[in-house]
């Protein structure tokens, strides 16, 4: 199942599989993050996409950009742990650095029951999606146990930009 496939602007529960992911690590603002990490993080998903094609591997389609802020709700947001990560092919086991100075790792993000939420607006509006999100984490039963994730369905500059904003979650 596609995350971004089921999300709607109506929080939902579901069921995701862990995910191995290309991932970076960074402090600070995403807006200031972002741009010095994002060139280390695509070249090295794009380059393994162009080397499996060359050796005749198995093609995959890079999927949406997500964010995981495991501190966003302990510090400020100049102090943010950025997790920024890219899906790669479950075989993954190596990944190319093509930018020096950021260290592109392979994880896996477990998933499990999520709740979530499609956000349309800028960034600095999430805020209300945010909290009907946790309302209806609440509201069903549930409780938090994942870090605050985003998944960027739309470029930062579209229109309308659209973000889902997601938990892991477990019944009380």
């Amino acid at each position: 199942m596609t995350p971004g496939k089921s999300a709607r602007t109506e929080p939902e529960i579901l069921k995701m599989p862990a995910q191995k992911m290309a991932a970076v690590y960074a402090r600070g603002t995403p807006g200031q993050v972002f741009p010095l990490v994002l060139p280390a993080l695509y070249g090295s998903v794009y380059t393994l996409k162009f080397d499996l094609k060359k050796s005749g591997g198995p093609s995959f389609k890079i999927g949406g950009l997500r964010a995981r802020y495991p501190d966003a709700h302990l510090v400020p947001m100049e102090e943010w742990t950025n997790v920024i990560g890219l899906p790669v092919p479950e075989d993954t086991t190596s990944l190319p650095q093509k930018v020096g100075g950021t260290e592109v790792k392979i994880e896996t993000w477990e998933y499990g029951t999520v709740a979530q939420i499609l956000h349309h607006g800028s960034y600095d509006q999430e805020d209300n999606s945010v909290e009907r999100l946790l309302h209806f984490i609440t509201d069903n039963g549930y409780e938090i146990v994942g870090v605050h994730e985003e998944e960027y369905l739309t470029r930062p500059d579209a229109k309308d930009p659209r973000t889902i904003i997601r938990y892991r979650v477990r019944k009380k």
